[in-house]
């Protein structure tokens, strides 16, 4: 008898989302049939409305900081999202202190254009990127410091010898944390990829940022234990080869499985 092909795509799926036993399996069927998952807002006809609002949001502070002359027609996207999220949040600097990015507006403008990618429509972007940002720092902003510490001791119990390379080339400190760690891969990840992380990280867990670091490490470790100058280590580790990331983005979650079970909200 052939094989039922809608039971193989489920059987696949499964095994991607992390259900791997026949239990865990059956209580998802019982799940997906059953409707108040409570996912959805209960008023769904209010959805319009809200969307409405946030569109009249949007162009309010727009015009404002047009108004102010922070922004004009020839300002790139990003930037413009920058003030608004500034203006929102009460940080926005006098026009005549203005001056360029630093490190944490930075981050912001690398999570912007990692976000472009992925929405088309300028108002849902910014929302999605107010939100992402605000949500990550109210979450996770005092797990942060600690997760350099934290990749440095799983990377111990998966490749001693690569860690204790990167620590007698004294690359081990600078290796690109802010990249990794306070912009969520933006910049360093196709954004095919990107989503499949972020998604974790929305959902509750910025371990799973330490896991994409290490499974990075150990993808290419060959090459690392070639690398002897700190900033080789830290030069290829901001340009890693795009082609393979989707298969490291995978092995990154095994391991979090493998060390964290199935963690819903794992910090």
């Amino acid at each position: 008898m052939a094989d039922d092909p809608q039971r193989n795509f489920r059987s696949a799926y499964y095994e991607k989302v992390g259900f791997r036993g026949v239990e865990e399996k059956k209580s998802l069927e019982i799940l997906l049939k059953d409707n108040p998952l409570g996912i959805l807002p209960p008023h769904s006809d209010s959805h319009a409305l809200v969307g409405g609002y946030r569109k009249e949001q949007y162009q309010d502070i727009l015009e404002a900081l047009e108004v102010m002359r922070f922004i004009n027609s020839s300002t790139p996207t990003t930037q413009v999202y920058l003030r608004m999220f500034q203006l929102e949040s009460q940080v926005l600097p006098r026009c005549s202190e203005t001056s360029p990015p630093d490190e944490e507006n930075e981050d912001f403008l690398s999570i912007s254009r990692a976000m472009e990618e992925i929405v088309d429509d300028p108002i849902d972007c910014y929302w999605l990127i107010k939100c992402f940002v605000s949500q990550f720092h109210t979450k996770f902003g005092d797990s942060i410091p600690h997760l350099p510490k934290s990749l440095e001791h799983y990377l111990s119990q998966e490749e001693p010898r690569l860690l204790n390379h990167l620590k007698n080339t004294s690359a081990l400190a600078q290796l690109p944390y802010s990249l990794w760690f306070r912009r969520c891969f933006a910049g360093c990840l196709p954004e095919s990829s990107l989503q499949r992380v972020w998604d974790k990280v929305i959902s509750g867990s910025c371990k799973i940022l330490v896991f994409v670091a290490l499974e990075i490490l150990l993808s290419y470790k060959i090459i690392l234990m070639g690398i002897n100058r700190p900033e080789g280590v830290v030069k290829f580790l901001r340009n890693i080869p795009q082609e393979n990331t989707d298969a490291i983005v995978t092995k990154a979650i095994d391991l979090w499985h493998k060390y964290c079970g199935t963690p819903a909200h794992a910090v």
